[in-house]
């Protein structure tokens, strides 16, 4: 490992397919079953890993009295996203003691919205007010009252205007009009035959302008890609602030962007970002870097990448992009284990649903077997000298997202990335 390298080398033994090679007979990860003729994971692993996430839970809870925190209201480091991963437990669990946790949180995020009053808000569900009312929302129909519920959500879909004719809003996934797509989708997921009926139109709506938008700079730019997109003056390409997660948003709605767009917008603005593949199977964060073979993380490299081209051979059935998603979670096994650490945007959790999308997609054993590697260094939270990040606790940078992580290596089959797949 050089001094500039930014993750660990991966030590661990890679996965061995014959049930009988030593690595299985010293592993009580992995079962096969000879009558299925398929992996899964262990009933012992199964065990170790509700221990590692109530250990990781505990030890959030410990820190929560005493968090600098309090003050963000956000998804991505505040309040919401900490409720939202108490929601996310209780939706696997059904413990209801998770949901009086949430609840307890949300009334801070009442608090924060009352304090706002007057500001300029921003509608994202990461990082603005979109975020907390759509969690509030969720709380609220967890818990029986649908009327409130259905009041948060109305508050969300009255941004749908602000999004369409914003000239200064960007359209990328943290702050902008994608990041507001899936304050939607999140409402759909949770309030399902509850959500308002004004919901599908402000989808629509929202999809609408994201295209318009990116075709209008293609144009500007004389661009190779139909769809073109900036932040801060800078052509990201990453989930964060980039194309890759715009399309991965885009995809997860494909009767709302409709044929014609996903063939002639769409699919092309993929294929595009496929053909800046680094010689190492990575990926560049920006056109401005496009010889840079720095970052393997969800914000930014082939992890990114993965999402979205898991949900392009969903989408289209085109073989290739489950390949080429292939290849690039094999970039995250090999780069994955990141110096900054364990959380979700820039860490090996959110490095490790690379695999588990790709799992879920192929059932081949080998990508759950490395998500289950990963869980194991994120069960050494804190051990490894890793940096310690500006939020410890929050869901996209600390401890909250790994105890999310670790919940759904329990059910891999269904696991989706916290508030981008749905």
């Amino acid at each position: 490992m050089s001094a500039e390298s930014r993750e660990f080398k991966n030590s661990y033994e890679d996965w061995e397919s014959n049930p009988a090679s030593k690595l299985h007979k010293k592993l009580d990860m992995m079962q096969y079953s000879e009558a299925g003729g398929l992996w899964k994971l262990g009933p012992e692993f199964q065990h170790t890993l509700q221990q590692w996430q109530q250990h990781l839970l505990e030890r959030l809870e410990r820190s929560l009295p005493s968090s600098p925190d309090e003050g963000d209201s956000s998804v991505y480091t505040g309040t919401a996203g900490i409720a939202l991963m108490y929601l996310h437990l209780h939706s696997i669990s059904g413990d209801q003691h998770l949901l009086q946790s949430a609840a307890g949180l949300v009334k801070k995020l009442e608090r924060a919205s009352a304090g706002a009053a007057g500001r300029t808000r921003r509608v994202s569900l990461h990082c603005g007010e979109a975020g907390a009312l759509a969690v509030t929302a969720a709380l609220e129909h967890r818990m029986g009252r649908t009327d409130r519920a259905a009041d948060y959500a109305q508050r969300v879909l009255s941004m749908v205007g602000t999004v369409q004719t914003s000239r200064s809003m960007p359209d990328e996934l943290l702050y902008g009009r994608s990041g507001y797509l899936a304050a939607l989708l999140y409402l759909r997921s949770q309030l399902g035959e509850h959500a308002p009926a004004g919901l599908t139109d402000a989808m629509q709506k929202t999809v609408s302008a994201i295209l318009s938008r990116g075709r209008e700079l293609a144009v500007e730019e004389r661009s190779p890609c139909p769809l073109m997109f900036v932040w801060h003056e800078k052509h990201y390409l990453g989930a964060a602030h980039g194309i890759s997660g715009i399309m991965a948003l885009l995809m997860q709605v494909p009767e709302l962007v409709g044929q014609s767009a996903l063939s002639e917008l769409v699919r092309p603005t993929v294929d595009y970002l496929v053909s800046l593949r680094l010689a190492s199977g990575n990926y560049p964060s920006s056109l401005e870097s496009v010889l840079s073979d720095r970052l393997v993380h969800w914000c930014h490299g082939a992890p990114s990448f993965s999402h979205m081209l898991c949900l392009a051979y969903k989408v289209f059935g085109d073989d290739r992009y489950l390949q080429l998603a292939r290849e690039a979670a094999e970039v995250v096994w090999r780069r994955g284990l990141l110096k900054k650490g364990y959380g979700l945007c820039h860490g090996a959790a959110g490095n490790a649903y690379t695999f588990l999308h790709v799992y879920q997609l192929t059932k081949d054993a080998k990508y759950l077997y490395w998500a289950a590697r990963f869980a194991e260094w994120c069960s050494q939270y804190g051990k490894h000298g890793c940096r310690t990040p500006d939020r410890p606790l929050s869901l996209f940078e600390g401890v909250a997202g790994t105890v999310c992580f670790l919940a759904d290596m329990q059910r891999p089959e269904t696991a989706r990335f916290p508030t981008f797949c749905f």
